[in-house]
C-alpha cells in the first residue's frame, strides 16, 4: 500500500514537473501586417505609393522583426518608425525607431508595455520622405489572418 501511494506522489510529482518546465512553451510566435497608405496618414496625404509589411513577434524572446515592402514613394525614405499608442487616425510618437538601413528588413528586442500595445492594436507604421516628413503612406498594425 505504501509502494502504490509513493508511485502515485512520484507520478505526480514528474507531471508538476513537466508542467513547471513546459511552462515556457507557452510562448508564442504572433504574425502581423500593416497596409500603408497616404490615406491613412493624419492628415492624409495624395500620394499613389503603397507598401505592406509582414511583422512577427516572439512572445519568449521579446523579439520583433519585420519586412517592408513600398513602391511609388516621393523620393527616399528619410525616417521610419512604429508609433504607439495610438488607434486608427490617432498619432503618437515613435516607439521603435527602423535603422534606414534596415527599413526592408529589420528587428528589435520590446520591452513588456510595448508588446502589450502591439498585441492590443495600438501601433502604427509609417514611412516618411523629403517630400512628406510627417509620413508618406501609414498603416496600422494588426494580427494577420
Amino acid at each position: 500500500m505504501q509502494s502504490s501511494a509513493l508511485k502515485v506522489g512520484i507520478g505526480a510529482l514528474a507531471f508538476v514537473g513537466l508542467f513547471a518546465v513546459g511552462a515556457p512553451g507557452f510562448a508564442e510566435e504572433m504574425k502581423f501586417k500593416a497596409d500603408l497608405k497616404g490615406s491613412t496618414e493624419v492628415p492624409p496625404v495624395q500620394t499613389s505609393a503603397t507598401g505592406t509589411a509582414d511583422i512577427t513577434y516572439d512572445s519568449a524572446s521579446k523579439n520583433l522583426s519585420w519586412t517592408i515592402e513600398h513602391t511609388g514613394l516621393s523620393g527616399d525614405v528619410t525616417a521610419a518608425h512604429f508609433h504607439g499608442p495610438a488607434g486608427v487616425g490617432v498619432n503618437a510618437p515613435p516607439v521603435v525607431p527602423i535603422d534606414l538601413s534596415a527599413v526592408a528588413k529589420g528587428s528589435a528586442t520590446l520591452d513588456d508595455a510595448q508588446a502589450k500595445d502591439l498585441t492590443e492594436g495600438r501601433w502604427y507604421l509609417n514611412l516618411h520622405t523629403a517630400a512628406n516628413p510627417d509620413g508618406e503612406i501609414r498603416g496600422q498594425v494588426t494580427k494577420a489572418q
